[in-house]
């Protein structure tokens, strides 16, 4: 096809990618929960007490695929898919990569080759999620847990990040795949205290209120490409108001 005037489109706004981390507990599960019209992909069990749509647990990495297969194939009124969670599916993909290649192992491969033939599964579950959102227009949430990472950085000394609990190179894949990278904490402050003999002690304390991050800082992994404030609180009505504000959606 010849590239001219008459081959521009429009670019349609499509829903975002998201991905919201951070540690056991702080809401992550129950702020995809309130997106609309959900369904869940379970690789772990941790929906607790909370009423919502939900495929078998997945056992294999099959599993998973056939669940993103169905709501590609089938008729259905979901308008969100949450994978629930990252961290839970990356062992179901490495034993998905022993059971092609016949080891006991991912480590049987070779230094490091076994977590780059990972990449070929972890591709296939992120196209997969990409084809629910560019063709039945769904809205696509997943969850991680964090992990305390050391950043060689050769401009600066190393330091402890917040990162998705996964192995790097998946890690980078999901990171780039991502609209929207929240993490979720509940907010700290630090308080300095005499503590004696003219010494000084530093306490943290806790508000009780839980937040998500959506600007990334050293401390932490976070990012997003619609220039949305940080922090929000924890809820989905607060990161729906900042993504698409009424009087946006009344003006379009």
């Amino acid at each position: 096809m010849a590239i001219n005037l008459g081959s521009l489109q429009r670019n349609r706004p499509k829903p975002p990618i998201v991905v919201i981390h951070g540690d056991p507990g702080t809401g992550k599960t129950t702020f995809c929960a309130s997106a609309p019209a959900p369904v869940f992909i379970q690789t772990e069990d941790g929906l607790g007490n909370l009423d919502v749509p939900t495929f078998p647990l997945a056992k294999s990495y099959d599993e998973v695929i056939e669940a993103l297969g169905a709501l590609y194939t089938e008729q259905h009124e979901f308008k969100t898919v949450v994978l629930d969670s990252l961290d839970w599916l990356e062992p179901l993909i490495w034993n998905k990569v022993c059971e092609v290649h016949k080891v006991p192992s991912i480590e049987s491969l070779g230094y490091g080759k076994g977590y780059v033939e990972a990449l070929t599964y972890w591709r296939q579950v992120m196209d997969g999620l990409k084809a629910l959102r560019d063709t039945k227009g769904m809205l696509v949430l997943m969850t991680a847990h964090s992990a305390v990472v050391k950043v060689e950085d050769p401009t600066m000394p190393a330091y402890d990040t917040r990162d998705l609990k996964l192995h790097r190179r998946a890690a980078a894949l999901v990171e780039e795949f991502a609209d929207v990278i929240l993490y979720a904490a509940v907010q700290t402050n630090t308080i300095t205290e005499d503590a004696g003999f003219n010494q000084k002690r530093v306490r943290a304390i806790t508000t009780g209120n839980r937040v998500m991050h959506t600007v990334g800082q050293p401390a932490f992994l976070a990012k997003n490409r619609f220039s949305l404030p940080s922090p929000l609180p924890l809820a989905w009505e607060a990161f729906a108001q900042a993504m698409w504000p009424v009087d946006q959606q009344q003006a379009a």
